[in-house]
């Protein structure tokens, strides 16, 4: 759980127990991953000029030429990991922290890799500054995973690649699953796959989605828009 209350203030307090609402009437149905939202302090993760804008559903800038994915899209990225306390978790695209921060308040042990050593060193210190400092972090190729702790429980892919990378899924456990955004740059289908045994896999398709193209060897070259 988060350490200190000091940064919860009023104003964001009731925008966040108004975001909740919000996402349960869009379909997000489990209440742990509710109650993590409504715990995670969302206007620390953003820029401080854009934090009356926080808990708004939408996607914001942040450094890198990256976003801070729309509430809702991390919502339902986290129902469908189905998270149980003490599970492994892999994030690829660490970003501002805050999909890590989720993961970490439902009790996930959670190592996350972002390709972008600024923005690792600004999630690792906000993380910190809200008492989730055990987050695993490294700056690396993110689509290559983190071999060395695999493997996991769960991967939650947080850019859109062009196809689900198969050196990512034999990092998962028999029966982890990868949630994971499939398509070209502009707009994707997420896909919840699940590794059935050594060498199968199912995946379920969960809808349209958009994201930030997933950059590195097993993704979309870098420089090209």
């Amino acid at each position: 759980m988060l350490s200190s209350p000091s940064f919860a203030k009023p104003l964001f307090e009731d925008r966040r127990r108004a975001l909740v609402d919000h996402l349960r009437g869009r379909g997000i149905t489990d209440e742990r991953v509710l109650h993590a939202i409504a715990t995670v302090p969302r206007e620390l993760f953003v820029p401080a000029a854009m934090r009356d804008k926080a808990y708004e559903d939408t996607a914001l800038p942040i450094d890198e030429r990256q976003t801070i994915s729309q509430p809702y899209t991390v919502a339902a990225m986290t129902q469908a990991l189905d998270v149980v306390p003490g599970q492994r978790i892999l994030e690829i695209g660490t970003g501002s922290g805050y999909q890590a921060a989720v993961l970490a308040v439902l009790g996930a042990v959670v190592y996350s890799v972002e390709r972008h050593h600024r923005l690792s060193q600004q999630a690792r210190q906000t993380l910190e500054s809200v008492g989730l400092g055990t987050v695993h972090l490294r700056v690396a190729d993110g689509t290559i995973g983190w071999s060395s702790e695999a493997p996991f429980h769960g991967i939650v892919v947080t850019a859109g690649a062009p196809d689900v990378p198969e050196v990512l899924a034999r990092q998962l456990t028999i029966g982890g699953r990868m949630i994971i955004p499939v398509g070209d740059r502009n707009e994707q289908q997420m896909y919840c796959v699940v590794r059935t045994s050594d060498e199968s896999w199912r995946a379920d398709d969960l809808g349209a989605f958009k994201f930030v193209p997933l950059i590195g060897r097993e993704g979309w070259e870098d420089g090209i828009r």
